[in-house]
């Protein structure tokens, strides 16, 4: 038996048991060796599933990290890249959608699974605003800065200015700590106050502001900072 046909077995097999099982019956090793079929035809994948996996620990770390330390590991080109972020997208944009559909504060859980996925891993710090109706429902989610490694700049009168153009009526802020602590820092503490000052001006809530990481998050709300 030939190596190509051989690899070709493995690969209907492989599939066999996802579509039978779902993907609770394949490790992560195994999952991103599925992926990567598409990206890579005539090859063995699972050598660069299990770099990947030792690089970055687990398939949601690799599918979450920077394009470039992907491509700091052999074997991933574009075609890989390309794949690996598809997955993640589409993950987002279901997680967003779900979000629409439904009072964003009565499905705070939600919320926060969504912030952990689009932006707990991230190794530079990145501040969000999702900007609600009357009925707290999403109207907008927009990512407003990006920062160094552990500071972005947030302006009060930004926050505010882009509130009115969306007619929102209240916001939740995030933010992502890549050190993974989730404790406020004191600049975190007084931004929170101005943008509260702010929006009370002109009538608009500020529910929370919440700080996140990959395992852990805080409310400012919950620490009575709010």
């Amino acid at each position: 038996m030939s190596d190509e046909t051989d690899r070709r077995g493995h690969r209907e097999r492989l599939r066999e048991r996802f579509l039978t099982g779902g993907p609770t019956a394949l490790p992560d090793y195994e999952m991103l060796e599925l992926l990567l079929f598409g990206a890579i035809t005539r090859a063995d994948t699972k050598p660069l599933a299990k770099r990947l996996l030792d690089r970055f620990g687990s398939y949601a770390n690799v599918i979450s990290a920077a394009p470039d330390d992907l491509k700091a590991v052999q074997g991933v080109g574009d075609s890989v890249l390309a794949t690996l972020k598809i997955v993640r997208d589409a993950a987002l944009r279901l997680a967003q959608h779900e979000l629409t559909q439904r009072d964003v504060i009565s499905s705070w859980q939600q919320l926060i699974d969504y912030c952990r996925a689009s932006m707990g891993r991230e190794n530079i710090e990145q501040f969000r605003l999702f900007f609600l109706d009357r009925k707290n429902a999403l109207i907008k989610d927009e990512e407003q800065q990006k920062g160094t490694v552990d500071q972005t700049a947030v302006y009060p009168r930004e926050v505010v200015k882009r509130a009115l153009e969306l007619n929102a009526s209240a916001i939740i802020m995030v933010h992502n700590h890549p050190s993974g602590d989730t404790t406020p820092s004191r600049g975190d503490i007084e931004m929170t106050r101005l943008v509260k000052e702010a929006c009370e001006k002109i009538g608009i809530t500020l529910h929370d502001h919440v700080i996140i990481s990959a395992r852990d998050e805080t409310s400012f709300r919950s620490l009575g900072h709010l």
